[in-house]
């Protein structure tokens, strides 16, 4: 139907252009008045508006609005407008506590437990049943950068980006899954990257990820793809003008990339390399465990559709979302800080001695492909987005309006069985989210939580750190291709003295 119609648009502008002098160019060959067929089309969605200031517009900027107007599926963002605003004021259910069943707490982990789900992991990982789904569509704006946040460098003694320490993450998965299945033997199934950019950020990654020879791993086994922009719109759903011949567009949120795996047919691509579980995370966390084997174990071992691990809330009042039941006996979802009220946020289970609802979502996530098949056709058919409410530049100066996304946590509300993963924050979640100087989630806290964790992989395997700056302030760096979570250091670490800081590679 949309083919039909700007194919209608291009025919219309082409016999107006035939008629007049040949030797003008394209755009000034559009006709004086907006191309009737787009027109129509606008007004049946209410948007006629975006033509408004077409006199004022010179042939080159009104050949840019009609081709702006064509990149738009005025169908599908009518009902996602219409889905969307529809929503809005509808109380939400009720919401309970996770069931203490659906999680594994660090606890009651057994040590065989751990044993066997890694053994699982690696053996699924090494037949290809893994791939790994990295959210990197945001800029460093926050951390003073415009480069994509994966290029940052968070101070490390390698100089490694978050990009690097996640390849080579990968790189040492890879090698240990062969070596479970194939002792001695150097052959491996490559773990395939998908990486959902944005147009932003795309170029430059590309480019990052050239420059670098893909830090070690097959140009062949990364795939980059785009997250979708969705224009910003008033209050009652109208289209808001960046310029005169220029919608305002913004990502459509993390949980975009459902539509894109869809719409890139990287679902089938997927299902064509014979991967039946995905790995998502997103790229600001420099203690990300890349396709870990013991979550992946776990996940399979609880034959549930979708996981997430979690960390604890650190007190009441921390600013994350947090998983919850949507009603009795309900689907597990996520509520972010702002939709709890300080009471609800502060309720106490007598029986844990824990926050009611303390496990934080910190955007590690595992679900099946199929699943991922479910969602991606799911919220295309429900069609309903977040809105904020945020200042859009516009013809009239920053003015206020709504930004529409879906967010990567939304694919819990369709999941049948949900399980989640207690991890420790100290151990895998080092966001890198603020400038130095911020109070919390900087370069520097996160450099140093790396480093403080490998000190004590350090230590546990033998080793000995001398040190010119105390100790809290500095450690030693182990290379994921040495060491993936603290395992096989001890022919490295027994008996050495390291001084820190420094990078212990091979």
């Amino acid at each position: 139907m949309r083919e039909s119609a700007v194919a209608a648009v291009a025919l219309e502008i082409s016999s107006s252009s035939s008629s007049s002098n040949g030797s003008a160019s394209a755009s000034d060959q559009l006709p004086l008045s907006p191309p009737q067929t787009l027109l129509e089309r606008l007004k049946d969605y209410g948007q006629e508006d975006v033509f408004a200031l077409w006199d004022e517009l010179s042939p080159h900027q009104r050949h840019l609005l009609v081709k702006d107007i064509q990149t738009l599926d005025l169908s599908r963002l009518d009902r996602i407008i219409r889905s969307s605003l529809s929503v809005q004021g509808i109380p939400s259910p009720t919401i309970e506590p996770v069931p203490e069943p659906s999680v594994s707490t660090v606890e009651q982990r057994t040590l065989d437990d751990k044993h066997k789900w890694w053994n699982m992991g690696l053996k699924s990982i090494s037949q290809g049943k893994l791939a790994v789904l990295l959210l990197s569509g945001g800029q460093g704006t926050r951390l003073g950068s415009s480069d994509p946040k994966g290029c940052f460098n968070i101070g490390l003694p390698s100089g490694k980006s978050l990009f690097q320490l996640q390849a080579e993450r990968i790189l040492c998965v890879q090698k240990l899954a062969s070596q479970s299945v194939n002792e001695g033997s150097a052959g491996f199934v490559p773990i395939h990257w998908y990486i959902m950019t944005s147009p932003f950020t795309d170029d430059a990654t590309r480019k990052f990820f050239e420059s670098h020879k893909y830090f070690g791993l097959e140009a062949d086994q990364v795939t980059f793809f785009q997250q979708g922009t969705i224009p910003c719109v008033t209050n009652d759903g109208r289209f808001i003008m960046e310029t005169p011949y220029k919608v305002a567009k913004a990502p459509d949120g993390n949980g975009g990339v459902y539509s894109a795996l869809k719409t890139s047919k990287l679902l089938e691509d997927m299902a064509m390399r014979g991967v039946k579980y995905l790995d998502c995370y997103g790229v600001d966390n420099a203690l990300v465990r890349v396709a870990d084997p013991t979550f992946l174990g776990y996940f399979m071992d609880k034959g549930v559709v979708a996981a997430a691990k979690v960390v604890r809330k650190a007190y009441p009042q921390e600013k994350v979302g947090v998983f919850v039941q949507k009603g009795k006996g309900g689907p597990l979802s996520v509520v972010e800080y702002s939709e709890l009220d300080q009471q609800t946020a502060s309720a106490i289970n007598q029986e844990t001695g824990r926050l009611r609802f303390c496990w934080s979502n910190v955007c590690l996530h595992m679900f099946t492909l199929d699943f991922l098949n479910q969602v991606a056709n799911g919220l295309e058919k429900d069609s309903i987005y977040h809105l904020a409410e945020k200042k859009i530049p516009s013809i009239h100066g920053y003015t206020n309006g709504l930004k529409l996304e879906q967010f990567i946590f939304d694919a819990f509300t369709y999941a049948p069985t949900t399980a989640l993963f207690e991890v420790q924050r100290e151990e895998e979640f080092a966001p890198v989210k603020n400038a130095n100087g911020s109070n919390f989630d900087t370069p520097d806290s996160a450099r140093l939580l790396l480093l403080r964790l490998h000190t004590r992989w350090v230590v546990a395997a033998g080793g000995f750190l001398t040190h010119s700056v105390p100790l809290y302030a500095t450690g030693v760096e182990i290379s994921p291709l040495c060491s993936y979570a603290g395992e096989n250091l001890e022919a490295i670490c027994r008996g050495r003295t390291f001084h820190a800081p420094c990078e212990i590679s091979f």
